[in-house]
């Protein structure tokens, strides 16, 4: 049962693959779930698409622009201090990223993906992206 006084955060992620390899970023120093790899987004503000909050969170994190495809997963965690609503979106970038707030930035095989510490919020994610029938996303960058 959900604990009433806890925050509901909606967050959108893109998906970025390309030849087998995914675009993750590691969250920085100070912030929460620090040193964790994840798929590049953040929260989606209260006047804004799932898909506007994407595009805008993949520019200000990747200084990149970003089309963004079908939803791949939507699912809910819930952490001691918050709830995160947490949106997959399969993304194809159509520029070059660079990291603009100190992150990591890295091009990872898909079999290397449950290598990496990932947030407890995208295990099914990465379960999807890494089983046996795990199809690929149907975005594509043009080049790592």
């Amino acid at each position: 049962m959900r604990k009433p006084d806890l925050p509901i955060l909606v967050v959108v992620a893109g998906v970025i693959e390309h030849d087998g390899r995914f675009l993750v970023t590691r969250r920085p120093p100070g912030v929460h779930l620090e040193g964790f790899w994840e798929f590049p987004g953040g929260k989606c503000g209260p006047e804004e698409s799932l898909e506007e909050g994407l595009r805008r969170e993949v520019r200000e994190e990747l200084d990149a622009p970003v089309d963004v495809g079908p939803l791949i997963l939507s699912t809910r965690h819930e952490y001691p201090d918050r709830i995160v609503e947490l949106h997959f979106y399969a993304c194809r970038l159509t520029g070059a990223a660079r990291p603009l707030l100190g992150q990591e930035m890295r091009w990872v095989a898909r079999g290397e993906l449950t290598a990496l510490p990932f947030p407890p919020a995208d295990r099914e994610l990465i379960a999807q992206l890494t089983g046996p029938d795990a199809p690929a996303p149907a975005g594509r960058t043009a080049a790592p």
